[in-house]
């Protein structure tokens, strides 16, 4: 699990300047007390995300990512169905969400969407970014 949260952070590092990236370290999403989720398929991790309290009622999606070999197989689908059942069992009342406003990200973007999640301002400690889109959905 930690290589493919260090796949992500690296990827990510690569992709977005360090004063818009938000992505965590594994410690550090440990630290925060996010569950961090994995969909494995014959041994292989195909892809990871993370859902991080805010507060009691508030979660936050963290380090959704499915390995470049196993995209378009629905992984980003079933971490987001878990994902929002997690959030229902915890009593979460809204999970939102940062990502990047740019192309890359797009595919992201529209599973988001798919899943019930809105645009919306910025959350927690976020404060407006052009390199950065906030989501969020209610539960």
């Amino acid at each position: 699990m930690s290589d493919l949260i260090n796949r992500h952070f690296d990827m990510m590092r690569g992709q977005t300047p360090s004063e818009s990236c938000h992505v965590m370290t594994a410690d550090d999403l440990f630290n925060a007390g996010a569950h961090v989720f994995v969909l494995r398929s014959k041994g292989n991790t195909l892809g990871l995300a993370a859902l991080k309290p805010l507060d009691a009622q508030h979660g936050e999606l963290k380090s959704m990512h499915t390995k470049a070999e196993a995209r378009g197989l629905g992984v980003g689908a079933a971490l987001m169905r878990h994902i929002l059942s997690v959030g229902d069992e915890l009593r979460f009342t809204r999970i939102s969400l940062e990502t990047g406003s740019e192309a890359p990200f797009a595919p992201a973007r529209r599973l988001y969407e798919r899943h019930g999640f809105n645009y919306c301002p910025p959350f927690a400690s976020y404060v407006e970014d052009p390199l950065s889109v906030f989501m969020t959905r209610t539960l």
